[in-house]
């Protein structure tokens, strides 16, 4: 199944190539059909969740965001949605789908005028000034989340496959262009494309369930799985940290066998390192 990953660029006409591309290529468009669950994982209103991922929410609601829960269970939703086929917009997918050979990861831009005039005719308004420090904010947001989690600059045309102007190319030149792309030997799926998905979707998943026990969730040590042989690395404080972390993980879906390699702080100190 297809898979295209795109930026999330406000005025960009980007949800409208998405639509071609979902007709054409049959897979769903993927946006707003995740927040149910991220909302009841975080335990926020639908409408706080949307205005964090959309870079729109106020002081107040970024505050009271736990935004390291916000990254690993929107990551998590994002890969298990992956692997069916799907247009993914936003939310950093192009970057985190970036290692995945058969995801066409893509920018749909246009310069900042154009998009200010296009969103001042969609909403009706002609306050310029209003509507340009809404696409700002949103901008500012979504560069945030490329270099707060992928460490990259989400303009940077090094980290696409294609990046398209729309200033320059129609809606419809735009889709032609991902649609050849998606049919070309170099983007379908492989054994080993989906070998990796599956790895990325597992390593998620444990990272969701480590999160949302109480026992685990302040936990930070690597996560390393293939083809369902997880291994765990690195320091926690206690023993008993460490049996909740390896009762979690082996709990999860998909882990068939698990490798336990968390050292303890206290047990490191007597043996001198």
């Amino acid at each position: 199944m297809a898979l295209v990953a795109m930026t999330r660029e406000m005025g960009s006409l980007g949800m409208d190539v998405a639509r071609i591309l979902e007709s054409e290529l049959k897979v769903p468009v993927v946006y707003h059909e995740m927040i149910n669950n991220l909302a009841d994982k975080m335990r926020l209103r639908k409408t706080h969740v949307i205005r964090l991922l959309g870079g729109n929410a106020n002081l107040f609601e970024r505050l009271t965001a736990d935004k390291t829960s916000l990254s690993i269970y929107t990551a998590d939703e994002m890969l298990q949605v992956a692997g069916k086929g799907a247009v993914m917009r936003g939310w950093g997918a192009a970057h985190l789908l970036r290692p995945v050979a058969h995801a066409i990861c893509v920018r749909v831009c246009a310069p900042f005028e154009l998009r200010v005039k296009r969103m001042m005719a969609r909403l009706g308004t002609d306050d310029r000034d209003a509507v340009g420090s809404e696409i700002e904010i949103s901008d500012e947001a979504q560069g945030a989340i490329a270099r707060r989690h992928f460490g990259v600059d989400w303009a940077d045309p090094e980290g696409y496959d294609l990046s398209l102007n729309t200033e320059r190319m129609s809606v419809e030149q735009c889709a032609d262009k991902i649609i050849r792309l998606a049919k070309t030997p170099a983007f379908q799926e492989t054994e080993a494309s989906r070998r990796t998905l599956s790895n990325l979707a597992l390593r998620a998943n444990i990272k969701a369930a480590l999160r949302a026990d109480t026992a685990t969730r302040g936990l930070s040590f690597a996560v390393e799985p293939e083809g369902g042989k997880v291994r765990l690395h690195g320091i926690v404080a206690t023993r008993e940290e460490r049996s909740s972390a390896e009762r979690v993980v082996a709990a999860v879906a998909g882990v068939l066998a698990l490798n336990n390699e968390l050292r303890v702080t206290s047990e490191i100190r007597a043996r001198g390192g």
